[in-house]
């Protein structure tokens, strides 16, 4: 492919574009989100897309589909670098990269079958996001791998 030559991608009238995801991990951003193929959700992703800040980055554009605080936060603990742009009419009307919240709460289920969380108890879930992971606030189990797993369908 010569150098003015380009992949064209149709832009969204109305919805999320998550950008600077680390190379590989798109598939789980849409596991978070909890998009499958088979929503009416209209879904460009592009893997392994070259960047000039990350040398390779995925790209998520959702049509129709502004994120909330909770998926961002979650979203975040897979890709902490990424850009959240909201499009309105063609154009980008808001920008912000995500922050890595200090707790993610009522959104992810704890792995420990002892848990009190993962009982019948009326207990929110509650976890404190560490450099390197999460550990929950009533067992301290440690969780480092497949994040997206522990969503809470509810």
């Amino acid at each position: 492919m010569s150098s003015d030559q380009h992949l064209q991608v149709s832009k969204i009238q109305a919805g999320t574009v998550i950008d600077h995801i680390p190379a590989g991990q798109a598939l789980q951003v849409l596991q978070i989100l909890g998009t499958n193929g088979a929503s009416d959700d209209q879904i460009t992703v592009g893997m392994n897309v070259t960047s000039e800040r990350h040398h390779r980055k995925d790209i998520v554009k959702i049509e129709g589909r502004e994120l909330s605080q909770d998926e961002v936060d979650v979203l975040s603990l897979i890709a902490p670098d990424a850009t959240i742009n909201i499009v309105r009419d063609y154009e980008v009307d808001e920008k912000r990269r995500v922050d890595r919240p200090d707790v993610v709460a009522g959104v992810l289920s704890c792995p420990n079958p002892n848990c009190i969380t993962a009982n019948d108890e009326p207990v929110r879930s509650g976890f404190d996001v560490l450099d390197d992971g999460m550990r929950c606030q009533y067992c301290e189990q440690i969780v480092s791998e497949d994040i997206p797993s522990l969503i809470d369908p509810e």
